[in-house]
């Protein structure tokens, strides 16, 4: 297994892990994006953790609801 997929698949278990603590929502949404946002945030993504005020940071806007605990689980990771 590579390392990329090991990656993928700790997202994926943060975001079943999120919604049974919570013991509400679902984790399709967040599992099923999981490879996207290791792209976004592993490649694509400009920003730095240790200086949030950076300016030229990207930001990441997520919109639907059911998502929203893998903005939570890349936040964390990051």
């Amino acid at each position: 297994m590579s390392l990329e997929t090991k990656q993928i698949a700790t997202i994926r278990c943060l975001a079943a892990d999120v919604v049974q603590k919570a013991n509400s929502g679902h984790p399709g949404a967040p599992m099923g994006m999981a490879s996207m946002a290791h792209v976004l945030w592993g490649e694509v993504m400009k920003y730095n953790p240790k200086n949030p005020k950076w300016i030229a940071r990207d930001r990441f806007v997520l919109s639907n609801g059911h998502s929203c605990a893998l903005q939570y689980i890349m936040l964390h990771l990051t």
